[in-house]
């Protein structure tokens, strides 16, 4: 038999990851990235986004994730739009969600901080407290997940700003005070998730206003 005669027979091309493959970390970040950027385009509500969130840190393959996602463009995919820096800080490179965690104790986020785009807040017999009223703003929609259990997630915000959410107290406490800003390029802050026999609250801090703080900063960089 000549060999050389012999047709090369064409090589498959590696398909998508098998539905049923366990998800990874970096598959729910995926899909989560793609959830922010459809609610802030108002692609979906603040209700459809709490929905699709919850379902993406429950899936535990593949192909419950692309569903979720099914009706979206991918992340990126749609036209860019100019997003303002505020003035409140340089663009921070996109990282992974900080997590904030109390068991029996407690933890707390204020003062200067940068806020990243995601924070998820857990609290169990415990409190978290996120306190937004002088954190520098990199991207103007910020999503915290908060869950409480038998305990407390206080979030704070300046009063300028918009702030929403979206959740369910289970013989507990699930309050956001919805804020709309007058500007509308101001940063949004949307605080999503649930408490059993404890509280989630957000709310804005009296007399506290991001504009103080974008002088402030202006003065500390010399301009």
């Amino acid at each position: 038999m000549d060999l050389e005669k012999q047709p090369q027979q064409p090589v498959a091309p590696a398909g998508p990851a098998p539905a049923g493959i366990r998800a990874s970390d970096a598959d729910r970040d995926r899909i989560a990235d793609i959830l922010r950027e459809a609610v802030a385009e108002g692609r979906l509500t603040a209700e459809e986004h709490a929905e699709r969130v919850d379902l993406v840190y429950r899936a535990k393959t593949v192909g419950e994730l692309e569903p979720l996602v099914r009706d979206l463009p991918p992340a990126g995919g749609a036209a860019p739009q100019p997003v303002p820096s505020y003035g409140y800080g340089p663009e921070g490179p996109v990282g992974p969600a900080e997590n904030l965690v109390a068991v029996f104790s407690g933890s707390t986020r204020k003062g200067r901080w940068r806020v990243g785009g995601r924070t998820n807040a857990f609290a169990l017999f415990g409190s978290v407290e996120i306190d937004l009223t002088e954190a520098l703003f990199g991207q103007r929609l910020t999503v915290i997940n908060a869950t409480s259990i038998f305990g407390s997630v206080e979030v704070k915000v300046p009063e300028n700003i918009s702030l929403r959410g979206s959740g369910t107290g289970v013989f507990g406490n699930f309050e956001v005070d919805t804020l709309e800003s007058a500007d509308p390029e101001a940063p949004v802050v949307v605080v999503n998730g649930y408490s059993v026999f404890g509280s989630v609250e957000a709310k804005p801090k009296r007399g506290k206003l991001i504009a103080n703080l974008h002088r402030q900063v202006r003065k500390h960089l010399g301009h």
